[in-house]
């Protein structure tokens, strides 16, 4: 079967990939410490698995509106203008399953064949999968650490061009765990809004904020009708597994992002869709708490890092990540990642699983508990130790 050139530009997700070997270790006897993935260990709350049972029953098991249900658009406009302070229409929110959508149809419907994309490197591998999918050309940004892997301005506004079309933003960032502040939002910003260009800003790790105060780009009174805004229930409410996310934007793009939904998904399953409604509506303190106790998984592996050879480890603000340089180690990322994997059973991702400029990290989820990050840590100390006795 001959497949279409465009497939041979389409990237993929390098945590899946590490998974599946890290399962098949374990079908034939190992034990694995799972750091690989960026899902939350912690259960969907009751409340929210009892609304869907209850839309189950009643019968919500039909098609509905490709932009999502009314009632969930409401919750999500009223949501997103309390959390960053704009008003926001439910004709603005497009419901899709899983917030990936967003990226892919934002791309898809703003980049053409030449038109450049700005966005962070090392970054979620999805934006420049599919910046490369449509045809764009991808112009990444360093984040280096020695700036808390925020974005390095001066070659931002140099990059910027008459052919970008999408800016892409990520804060709190995967994999870095790095933090966009009001500074650079606002140079952002002023640079977007003097230059017409749409940013693309990614916000789904929003509530995993351990220190300072979240801004959103989506706030500054340029930005408003400049912003698509991308975020989900996936890691706030423990519920990867349900596919459920949504974009704010624009309404003249949102027609355009539902006429891509109508073309390749028709609509978010509604009985999830109502879960989501009840995970908005229902109470919070269940976030809190999850949050709360992955700030103290932090600062355990951060610390446990920190004592590993050849290992230095910054304090990530963000997200469920850190990223450590391993330059120490004095090899590969891919190659460091791959010996933890097969000899001290950790699966942990190599930082060019996110871009060039992660040469020279790992990333790892502290999205499990306390023993087996421990444990994870004290299986490491061998292979590093090996690594820096040479």
């Amino acid at each position: 079967m001959n497949v279409a050139s465009r497939m041979l530009r389409l990237g993929t997700e390098s945590a899946f990939e590490v998974l599946a070997r890290a399962k098949a270790l374990e079908r034939a006897g190992r034990h694995i410490v799972h750091l690989e993935i960026g899902e939350p260990d912690f259960d969907t709350p009751a409340h929210i698995k009892e609304a869907a049972k209850q839309a189950l029953d009643a019968g919500a098991t039909h098609y509905g509106p490709s932009a999502g249900l009314p009632e969930l658009r409401e919750a999500i406009a009223k949501h997103v203008g309390e959390t960053r302070g704009v008003p926001v229409s439910p004709d603005e929110v497009v419901v899709t399953p899983g917030a990936k959508p967003i990226m892919f149809f934002t791309i898809l419907a703003l980049v053409g064949a030449g038109d450049e994309v700005i966005y962070p490197n090392p970054g979620f591998p999805i934006y420049e999968s599919v910046i490369n999918f449509v045809g764009g050309v991808p112009v990444p940004i360093p984040l280096r650490e020695e700036e808390g892997f925020g974005f390095d301005l001066e070659l931002f506004e140099r990059k910027v061009s008459p052919r970008t079309r999408l800016i892409i933003i990520n804060s709190p960032q995967n994999p870095t765990g790095g933090v966009l502040d009001r500074r650079q939002l606002e140079v952002v910003a002023r640079i977007a809004a003097e230059r017409r260009i749409p940013v693309l800003a990614d916000e789904i790790y929003r509530q995993f904020l351990y220190e300072g105060e979240f801004t959103s780009i989506m706030g500054f009174p340029s930005m408003r009708e400049l912003t698509i805004l991308l975020d989900g229930f996936s890691k706030s409410y423990a519920m990867t597994g349900w596919r459920l996310g949504y974009g704010v934007m624009p309404q003249p793009l949102a027609e355009h992002v539902t006429r891509l939904m109508v073309n390749s998904a028709s609509c978010t399953a509604s009985f999830v869709q109502l879960a989501g409604l009840a995970a908005l509506q229902g109470e919070q303190a269940s976030v809190g708490r999850m949050v709360a106790e992955f700030k103290r998984r932090r600062d355990l592996i951060v610390d446990g890092l920190n004592r590993l050879p050849g290992v230095r480890c910054a304090r990530p603000r963000g997200a469920f990540y850190v990223f450590p340089n391993i330059t120490g180690a004095g090899r590969p990322s891919g190659e460091v990642a791959e010996r933890l994997l097969n000899e001290a059973g950790v699966a942990v991702l190599g930082g060019t699983a996110f871009g060039a400029h992660g040469e020279g990290y790992l990333r790892l989820s502290y999205a499990n508990s306390e023993a087996n990050l421990t444990l994870a840590l004290e299986r490491m100390r061998p292979v590093f130790e090996s690594l820096t006795r040479r």
